[in-house]
């Protein structure tokens, strides 16, 4: 029984029960943590029993320097790329699949501690089903924070000036993203726009392309990134 709450400076944990299990937890977080989970040092403080029924997590405290680091993006998962790819899932196709043992944080991390209403994550409230997933212990969504799906999440759109000088919205969803694959192909240059900027994008393979963008970016020599 007990707490755990995140902080400013890392994750506070207060146990209680009988002195081997309150061992076989320490031992446990130190040696079987989350796959993302990096540990840099484990505190220990024996304080006296307050005869705790249930093991709760209490909510973040804002206190004290921050001296927690800022999580890195992580690459998709095996799980969550299955998830895209197995037709009937109900997230099918949705590129912003994540989980907590993926996905973004540094790019939409505001503030510590890390919470969801700290990110730019917050304006998108979660549906039914992610909330579901979001309060389960056993789900792999578990607090996982910038966790969304097709009904509740971002989703892809594509804007540009096709007709003239004003720039309008010309497809969504998987179509936006179709559309951006046939402006590369037809020699355009595209400019995705992440969590963390925009990421200028041209065939390699059209020098004219390339060309165009080395003269309006004024990058005449340097390597682009491939």
């Amino acid at each position: 029984a007990g707490w755990v709450s995140n902080g400013r400076a890392g994750v506070l944990i207060e146990v209680e029960g009988a002195p081997a299990a309150v061992e076989a937890f320490a031992t446990r977080i130190h040696d079987e943590p989350p796959p993302l989970a990096v540990i840099y040092s484990i505190v220990r403080n024996w304080v006296e029993p307050l005869g705790a029924r249930q093991f709760v997590i209490r909510a973040s405290d804002e206190a004290g320097p921050a001296r927690a680091l800022l999580l890195p993006d992580v690459a998709i998962c095996p799980e969550c790329l299955a998830e895209i790819q197995q037709a009937g899932n109900r997230r099918y196709g949705y590129p912003f699949t994540n989980c907590t043992n993926c996905g973004p944080r540094f790019s939409i991390i505001e503030a510590l501690p890390y919470d969801r209403p700290r990110t730019t994550m917050r304006a998108f409230d979660l549906c039914p089903a992610c909330r579901a997933e979001y309060e389960n212990p056993a789900d792999r969504r578990f607090h996982a924070q910038p966790t969304a799906c097709p009904e509740c999440g971002p989703e892809l759109e594509l804007a540009g000036r096709p007709d003239g000088d004003v720039a309008r919205n010309l497809a969504r969803g998987d179509a936006a993203l179709a559309a951006a694959a046939e402006a590369l192909r037809s020699g355009r240059i595209v400019a995705v726009k992440g969590l963390g900027g925009f990421h200028l994008m041209v065939d390699a393979a059209n020098h004219a392309a390339v060309s165009r963008l080395r003269s309006r970016k004024g990058r005449e020599e340097k390597p682009f990134a491939l």
